[in-house]
């Protein structure tokens, strides 16, 4: 990263707010956040937390000497935790009296000051970590929604070097910004969520946890798939904010599936079952208004996310307003060819896959959570089948992030 000066710092917080704004996930939101502000100040590494009544969630890092130590096409695979909202950490800190901290060396930190630093992460990885800006994400009435962590700044020959009042003060700046857009996709978020537990009502199967982690495979999946067709960055990055939610709602026509269907403890009888395949045609319906890509995007993957490779799956070429077959699709009992290979949307293929693989590794009420192995037998044995068999090689080659994305989103007891 090359410093940026102070007319393209200015630049870049005038376009900051328009550019954020154009973001509707939340997840795809904060890595961002993160890029702009290492960028901001040409930081080698950073942290996103996000406030939790009294705790702050270590959500999202980036670190890119850490990153260079890793096979090209790899990411940096983190652990999770979080932390008290008090003054014993820098965060915490931050978090607590709402101002931010800049410390030139946080290895010679006073200890008569009440707050610390934590040297496990650097001895268990090799970092080292030098200067730290911390600031707060404050909405328009002062709450603390996060903190934004960023580490060890440098100069144009990447030695690390100090924050300089100039960045804390155009730090604080860019914070407020990041702040309002955060908050709206905090808003956004929750909507999609009340839309899932509207479901989940209906199917205890339909949890947060479970569509976020089909949402987490599916944009690993897409990125796999997209870098191997060399897609430009601009078009993943707004492709992975479209994707993401919209496999958030996969299941969501199951709100109007009967209960004595979703609930029922045995196997469905035919009739019942040709009812449930039913959820996704009204899951579609919901988007049939499409007036953006996000409601194509989701009418897509609620349409086609039960569609088999080899033609088998349902609901087949259809008629979305109508559910009857489309003209020339017909099969001899009337029922619509199901659609296969590539007429299956990219966005149905990378979801039936993600959602098949979180089925198989989730406990359930009438089954335990299937070991690693096992799944990714079954996965295999579905590649070009059940699967598109180039979604498969992606999914078993990106498993150390998979693992990540599952550990992130742990179903509640």
């Amino acid at each position: 990263m090359m410093p940026l000066s102070e007319k393209e710092k200015l630049d870049t917080l005038t376009r900051l707010g328009i550019e954020l704004n154009t973001i509707n996930d939340l997840d795809i939101l904060l890595e961002k956040v993160l890029t702009k502000a290492r960028q901001f100040v040409n930081a080698d590494a950073g942290s996103i937390y996000i406030r939790d009544i009294n705790r702050l969630n270590f959500t999202y890092t980036q670190n890119d000497t850490l990153q260079k130590r890793l096979p090209k096409g790899t990411k940096l695979v983190y652990s999770l935790f979080s932390i008290p909202i008090d003054e014993k950490s820098l965060a915490g800190y931050v978090a607590t009296t709402g101002e931010p901290l800049n410390i030139e060396d946080v290895y010679t930190i006073e200890p008569t000051r009440p707050y610390g630093f934590s040297q496990s992460f650097d001895e268990k990885t090799g970092y080292k970590t030098q200067s730290a800006l911390t600031i707060p994400l404050k909405n328009a009435s002062g709450h603390v929604l996060g903190i934004l962590q960023i580490i060890n700044a440098q100069d144009a020959e990447d030695h690390v070097v100090s924050f300089s009042r100039d960045d804390e003060k155009m730090m604080f700046h860019f914070a407020s910004i990041a702040a309002v857009a955060l908050e709206r996709a905090q808003m956004t978020r929750q909507i999609i969520l009340c839309m899932i537990r509207m479901a989940e009502l209906r199917d205890p199967k339909e949890t947060g946890a479970h569509v976020n982690r089909v949402a987490g495979y599916s944009l690993e999946l897409y990125e796999g798939w997209a870098a191997l067709r060399n897609v430009s960055k601009k078009e993943i990055e707004k492709t992975r904010d479209i994707l993401r939610m919209a496999a958030m709602l996969h299941d969501v026509g199951k709100v109007a599936i009967s209960d004595i269907i979703l609930k029922k403890p045995d196997r469905l009888a035919t009739d019942e079952f040709e009812l449930m395949k039913q959820h996704t045609i009204l899951g579609a319906r919901l988007f049939v208004d499409r007036q953006s890509d996000f409601d194509t995007a989701a009418q897509e993957v609620a349409l086609n996310h039960h569609e088999r490779w080899d033609g088998n799956g349902y609901p087949g070429h259809v008629i979305v307003e109508t559910g009857f077959p489309l003209e020339g699709f017909e099969k001899a009992n009337g029922s619509a060819r199901g659609k296969a290979g590539e007429e299956i949307p990219l966005f149905g293929r990378i979801v039936s896959l993600a959602d098949v693989y979180d089925a198989l590794s989730s406990r359930r009420t009438y089954k335990e959570a299937w070991d690693e192995e096992e799944v990714l037998v079954a996965i295999k044995e579905g590649a070009g089948t059940q699967f598109d068999p180039e979604l498969v090689d992606i999914l078993l080659s990106r498993m150390d992030i998979i693992r990540s994305v599952k550990a992130r989103y742990i179903d509640s007891e």
